[in-house]
């Protein structure tokens, strides 16, 4: 039973507009599933856990760091969970400093030190690293491309996969980075088939990333090229299309389909909540599902004393996943698998 008086109010921090706005649906989703369950034990704190959404998103009108400060000063919100671009992290880091609880909760570059700001999401050294190995294994391309939006996740994932291109002595042909919202990719499609690459690895966001091969697709690119994405989820497969994600590989700690008990278990409480016509399930909406029980595991365990770490001091917290059955953040990382896309669904084929 609930006992503390209020409610434990979480600022859910998530893209509504713009590229990366078609995360939102699902992302909402998943974090209801995981409010529903807390309120139907002890909540957070002894309080009823309500959720608080703003839009996130680099291309929204209002200023975020105004919005979340003026929040806090007034104590309309009592913790983060943010599901959102790095550049954004970045800025409200600043701004929260350590006054409430953050948990970032998307894949991202890694390297997160700020006290009171919690990253659980895969890194480029956990995700991009097995899977680039595998592609280049069993397919043998001579030469990649990379291309992505210009911000912090995919020019630090890049160097890293530079890096691992090098250690493997495999050439590098084409390197770009767009700015948010371009709605014509051909221009760029044509250059890296001009290129001499035989595989693209794609670190675009959102729509961008659907537009992208959809034009990729539109020019049968992929009967001499194979593609990676350690970000393209299932809606951006449902917004590419079966035509256009043939041979499109991708990575991640969760996908919709991923056989496993804990996957089940949070497969079967969401549709429950949500019914069978609920958004699709992906990585970047269980990581808010995730990101609200880590929250309360953070709360129940450490209320004194998590604004002297962050996730890199690995504070044993004890929450709930559909990724893996959890017991702890400091137990062992959830596993990265390698999905290809098969018509509108990922088929998972091999855990790296």
């Amino acid at each position: 039973m609930l006992r503390g008086k209020g409610t434990f109010r979480i600022a859910l921090l998530i893209p509504l507009c713009g590229a990366a706005g078609l995360w939102a649906p699902s992302c909402i989703s998943s974090a209801q599933v995981a409010v529903e369950e807390l309120n139907r034990t002890q909540g957070i704190d002894g309080r009823k856990v309500q959720l608080i959404m703003i839009d996130a998103a680099m291309e929204a009108r209002i200023s975020i760091e105004e919005t979340v400060n003026d929040l806090i000063e007034t104590n309309s919100i009592d913790a983060i969970v943010g599901m959102h671009i790095s550049a954004i992290r970045q800025r409200l880091s600043k701004v929260v400093r350590q006054r409430i609880p953050y948990i970032y909760t998307p894949l991202y570059e890694g390297g997160e030190r700020t006290e009171g700001l919690f990253a659980i999401g895969e890194t480029p050294e956990e995700q991009l690293g097995p899977s680039i190995e595998h592609i280049q294994n069993e397919y043998r391309p001579r030469s990649w491309a990379l291309i992505g939006n210009d911000y912090v996740w995919p020019r630090t994932s890049h160097n890293y996969a530079k890096a691992k291109l090098q250690e493997m002595s495999v050439g590098l042909a084409y390197e770009k980075y767009l700015p948010f919202g371009l709605t014509s990719m051909t221009r760029f499609v044509e250059e890296i088939s001009n290129s001499g690459a035989e595989a693209v690895l794609i670190s675009l966001v959102g729509q961008d990333a659907v537009a992208f091969n959809r034009a990729f697709g539109k020019a049968k690119l992929h009967d001499r090229m194979v593609r990676l994405s350690c970000a393209i989820e299932e809606n951006g497969l449902l917004g590419c299309g079966a035509n256009n994600s043939k041979r499109l590989f991708a990575a991640s700690s969760y996908f919709g389909t991923l056989p496993t008990e804990a996957n089940q278990a949070f497969k079967e409480k969401y549709y429950r909540v949500h019914g069978d016509q609920a958004p699709v399930l992906n990585a970047l909406g269980q990581s808010t599902y995730e990101g609200v029980h880590f929250l309360a595991g953070l709360m129940e365990g450490h209320a004194k004393v998590w604004r002297d770490h962050s996730v890199s001091d690995a504070l044993p917290v004890i929450h709930r996943s559909g990724r893996k059955q959890s017991s702890s953040n400091k137990s062992k990382r959830a596993p990265i698998y390698l999905a290809r896309a098969d018509g509108l669904r990922f088929e998972v084929i091999k855990e790296l």
